[in-house]
């Protein structure tokens, strides 16, 4: 049975915005490495829009961004949204009963499916889907932003806490 994980980068008030912190070399790497080792991941709307960016290579990319995007592209992505009318390749829109389809990818696959974007996040929270949360603190202070928990936060338990390059801490939990 796979377990579906929330984890993103966030500044130390709690806000996430890929515009306003990139990870340095340490972290990319641990993005890449988490990447190919996923079964799957679910995206709203937004977050995959945003995500899309890794479809198609650039010229000006390093060889790591050319090693995440080939790993992003490999592995099988859910969109669910009720807008989109299609999505990219290696995914597939998921615009009906959320709830039946993410405990559907819970229990034919194994291993980890992490779930992308705060607002998605707080519906799977909501319905008791979500197994971990992983927060990657950067020493940044927004003070303004989407929050990482879009909505309050569930009864959490601390399971680990790691350093991650020379910057990020990683904060792993589960459900209390």
């Amino acid at each position: 049975m796979a377990r579906i994980v929330f984890g993103m980068n966030q500044s130390l008030d709690g806000y996430v915005d890929h515009q306003h912190f990139a990870p340095d070399p340490p972290l990319f790497r641990h993005w890449i490495e988490h990447v190919r080792g996923l079964a799957g991941s679910v995206y709203g709307r937004r977050m995959y829009e945003v995500m899309r960016y890794w479809d198609e290579d650039h010229p000006e990319w390093t060889p790591e961004q050319h090693e995440f995007a080939a790993a992003w592209r490999s592995q099988p992505k859910w969109v669910v949204s009720r807008s989109l009318k299609s999505v990219g390749p290696n995914a597939a829109l998921v615009e009906n009963d959320t709830e039946e389809a993410i405990r559907g990818l819970k229990s034919q696959l194994d291993g980890e499916i992490t779930v992308s974007g705060p607002d998605l996040a707080r519906s799977l929270t909501d319905l008791g889907l979500v197994d971990e949360y992983r927060l990657y603190i950067h020493p940044v202070v927004l003070g303004r932003g989407k929050p990482f928990f879009a909505g309050p936060r569930p009864p959490l338990r601390l399971v680990a806490n790691d350093l991650i390059g020379g910057k990020t801490i990683r904060l792993t939990y589960v459900s209390a």
